[in-house]
């Protein structure tokens, strides 16, 4: 029989050693080690106004803020990840369950009849036994293992949290994209649509004059030829437009989405962040945190494995009664209780549990080194972009000079064609040259906005004015 005292003093010196945890205790790598301070291909700005993580509405489209609001809401990416986020709670509440105690209720209600030894004839005897109480076993936390899988099953959850954000923001910078290049085609199309129309007015006219003697049978030809071409480019621009319409419904989750037409020429251009701009900025990004969380919980689970090479402390106890009638199940002598303590040690696994120790630890390293290149990567994803930010910046001035000089041959070549001073072919080559130099200048405002978000989404969302 266990003595209550004894097992109360056991219980007290086991409670006291609860507080060792096995396992190393998590520090954060110093992965800035290796990385500059600052940005050196950040362009010096006036000014250097904060962005907020709510960045795409900067571009001041209330229709691109619905559409992203939207594919954030009811995207399946979106709603996969939320899910993840539930299961990883669950899981978290799962093993936080085992630091408290198991109670279990139990009823049984048993009827035998056994034979009676030396009795002739043979005597039967009938047993009633009923029996009501309750149960519990609880395992010491000495070695912390349980905490440990606790720590883990918390990092694991805040990470799931981490690739939530990693997925919105991926989700967000994606729709922006595809909602800039639907806009890029839509002003193409607007280009198109005037060459087409300036080309019908010019083939017309040269039909005219061709009726009157005035020119050759070549400049109709010429004429409708390039007709054909424009028109023929005008079909192609409305079937990417419905491709890039479809995957924007994609994104946000609403297959057959339809989109007003606009212009990406009528979107202003996002702030670009200041010199200076501190690299330890990457630390916000949630694919950084996410890595950091696998690296926390990989470090936990170095203790649980280290745990299992020790003693295991399992309580048990029972309290409850048992009469062979109902009517005195609840009476005071029919009370029956039992206090246990068991301790178990590992003897000989063959090495399995010291080669867990070894698989677990060489985990942790694989984690570290992946926090370390997810760093390394995020600081080369933002100076990829500010590059590009800056290239296409500088780029649009050329393209902006280029577009209006083409222009203003092609008023040119149209004027001496019309006095007779050149053939048709000039007209023809510089309505080209001011069409290919018009659809150069969009889609480099195109690229200039898409590298925009390319370090929005690099920056993990935006960044704090200075």
């Amino acid at each position: 029989m266990i003595r209550p005292r004894r097992t109360l003093l056991a219980l007290s010196l086991a409670a006291a050693l609860t507080g060792c945890a096995l396992g190393p205790d998590y520090a954060r790598p110093d992965a800035q080690v290796s990385l500059p301070e600052t940005y050196a291909a950040a362009t010096p700005v006036a000014q250097s106004p904060g962005v907020a993580s709510n960045w795409w509405t900067l571009f001041g489209d209330s229709q691109l803020d619905a559409l992203v609001s939207q594919a954030l809401a009811s995207s399946p990416d979106a709603l996969i990840a939320a899910a993840r986020i539930e299961e990883a709670d669950a899981l978290l509440r799962q093993v936080d369950a085992a630091l408290l105690p198991q109670i279990d209720a139990n009823a049984s209600s048993a009827r035998s009849r056994s034979i009676l030894p030396n009795t002739t004839p043979a005597k039967g005897m009938v047993r009633t036994v009923n029996k009501l109480g309750l149960s519990t076993s609880f395992e010491l936390d000495v070695w912390g293992k349980l905490r440990r899988a606790s720590e883990a099953a918390r990092a694991q959850a805040l990470g799931t949290r981490y690739a939530s954000d990693t997925v919105s923001l991926g989700l967000a910078a994606a729709v922006t994209q595809a909602y800039l290049n639907l806009r890029a085609i839509d002003a193409q199309l607007l280009v198109n649509t005037d060459s087409v129309s300036s080309q019908s007015r010019s083939t017309q006219l040269t039909r005219t004059r061709f009726e009157g003697g005035i020119v050759s049978q070549l400049d109709v030809q010429q004429a409708e030829g390039a007709l054909a071409a424009y028109t023929a480019g005008q079909v192609q621009l409305e079937k990417n437009r419905a491709l890039a319409e479809n995957l924007l419904g994609l994104l946000v989750g609403q297959p057959g989405l339809k989109v007003a037409a606009g212009d990406v020429r009528s979107l202003p251009v996002p702030p670009t962040p200041p010199a200076g701009l501190p690299s330890s900025l990457l630390e916000a990004r949630p694919d950084v945190r996410q890595a950091e969380t696998a690296l926390i919980a990989a470090n936990a689970r170095i203790g649980v494995a280290k745990a299992a090479l020790y003693p295991s402390i399992t309580l048990t106890g029972t309290f409850g009664h048992e009469s062979k009638d109902l009517s005195q199940l609840f009476s005071a002598p029919s009370t029956i209780w039992s206090l246990g303590a068991g301790i178990t040690q590992p003897i000989f696994e063959g090495g399995r549990l010291r080669a867990q120790v070894e698989q677990v630890t060489a985990q942790q390293k694989q984690s570290l080194e992946s926090y370390r290149k997810s760093v390394q990567s995020a600081f080369r994803e933002v100076n990829d972009a500010l590059v590009s930010v800056r290239q296409n910046t500088e780029a649009e001035d050329a393209y902006t000079r280029a577009m209006n000089a083409a222009k203003r041959a092609l008023q040119l070549a149209q004027a001496r064609y019309d006095a007779g001073y050149s053939p048709y072919l000039e007209v023809l080559t510089a309505q080209r040259t001011a069409n290919d130099a018009t659809v150069a200048w969009v889609q480099n405002r195109q690229a200039r906005l898409t590298s925009s978000v390319d370090l929005f989404k690099a920056l993990g969302g935006g960044w704090k004015g200075s």
